[in-house]
């Protein structure tokens, strides 16, 4: 037996850049203040997987396919001899390890794939923006909660196998992905550093995440016309801000209805909100407008084009979602859906100077002028 190099350094670089970027990733996977790093963790991931399944044919001999081809047979025959304490021992991975190998690579694709389609369906952003429906989007976000759930019970699974395999055969593997080196009989295959590819892996993922967070994001951001970081930044505000996509305007829509109040984008209520509020404007909530009918035919229209049914955005489609069909609200936080989302603010922060009222979108929603209504773009001011 001798000291021989069995993992080279692209192999030891993508295990535990993955491991670390999945970790992250499910750390970062609830709100918004993180969106960007986990959108961006994702992105790693399948690109970490593309490269592999190119080193698995390029890579030294252990970090290739062919070195643990193995069959779903023979790697239940392999975990009976573990459980019986008498397994053979592989240098390289062996036939239960190589099968957990291939199900991550699979569930890496399938969690990062559907990441991707649900920030394009649940929430219109990335590259996948306007492929699917909102609907659609939250099956999506289902199957990508799921697929990362198994792909943490699988890591688990891959954790404890390791484990055991190294009390069993009496050595360190976890060791051994970090060093490379592991104790063989001579003549066994041994491996090349390859340090080449190593340093050109860590520079395109280095190169990537430049990019992504001083480049693509706030290009992103840049292209609303409305600021994703400030320089006074608190600890709820996003890292970066995700931003919406750009919404029909109307300076008409905005004279009329910004002369008397905070003017409130079509999306936030539904068509019959808005033909019935028009068509009642002689009563506008004790007030009457007194628009001429040319003024009333232009406003309405833009009102019913872009309301909540038509389903522009996220706030519109969960609006339009929670309002009954029978029911016709005149007031946006009457909406089930407001109400919901706002159940939680508490009395002290209405009353905040900064806020004081309930209609005082823009106080907490950086982008409500521009109607989104992005989840990453909400931050509730802290009192002076």
């Amino acid at each position: 037996m001798q000291r021989t190099l069995i993992w080279d350094l692209p192999t030891r670089l993508f295990h535990w850049t993955l491991a670390s970027s999945f970790a992250l990733a499910w750390l970062t996977s609830e709100g918004d203040r993180w969106r960007s790093i986990h959108v961006f963790l994702g992105y790693l991931m399948l690109g970490l997987v593309v490269f592999r399944l190119m080193w698995g044919f390029a890579g030294s001999h252990f970090s290739r396919f062919s070195s643990f081809w193995f069959g779903p047979r023979e790697a239940t025959g392999y975990l009976r001899q573990v459980l019986s304490g008498r397994a053979e021992r592989h240098v390289g991975h062996n036939p239960t390890g190589s099968l957990a190998i291939y199900i991550l690579l699979a569930l890496a694709v399938l969690v990062g794939l559907t990441g991707m389609l649900t920030l394009g369906g649940d929430e219109q952003h990335g590259l996948a923006a306007s492929w699917f429906s909102f609907s659609q989007g939250l099956i999506l976000k289902k199957v990508h909660k799921a697929g990362a759930i198994l792909m943490l019970l699988v890591v688990f699974g891959h954790i404890a196998g390791v484990v055991v395999e190294s009390l069993l055969h009496k050595e360190n593997l976890a060791r051994s992905m970090v060093t490379g080196f592991k104790m063989a009989a001579s003549g066994t295959p041994q491996g090349r550093s390859h340090k080449l590819v190593a340093a050109l892996l860590l520079l395109v993922m280095l190169g990537f995440g430049g990019w992504w967070f001083s480049y693509a994001v706030d290009r992103q951001v840049d292209a609303q016309g409305w600021l994703g970081r400030k320089e006074n930044s608190t600890a709820e505000e996003p890292h970066v801000k995700f931003v919406g996509q750009v919404l029909p305007d109307s300076a008409q829509w905005r004279d009329e209805c910004g002369s008397c109040h905070a003017v409130f984008y079509p999306a936030l209520l539904p068509k019959r909100s808005w033909q019935k509020i028009m068509a009642d404007q002689g009563q506008h909530f004790g007030t009457d407008l007194g628009l001429d009918a040319p003024t009333t035919a232009a406003v309405l229209k833009f009102l019913v084009d872009n309301a909540a049914d038509g389903h522009q955005t996220e706030a519109a489609f969960k609006i339009d979602e929670s309002i009954p069909k029978g029911a016709t609200p005149l007031r946006i936080t009457e909406t089930p859906y407001w109400i919901r989302k706002h159940r939680e603010i508490a009395a002290s922060d209405w009353a905040n100077p900064l806020v004081k009222s309930k209609t005082n979108c823009a106080a907490c929603h950086s982008d409500a002028e521009a109607g989104t209504f992005e989840d990453g773009a909400m931050q509730i001011p802290k009192a002076p």
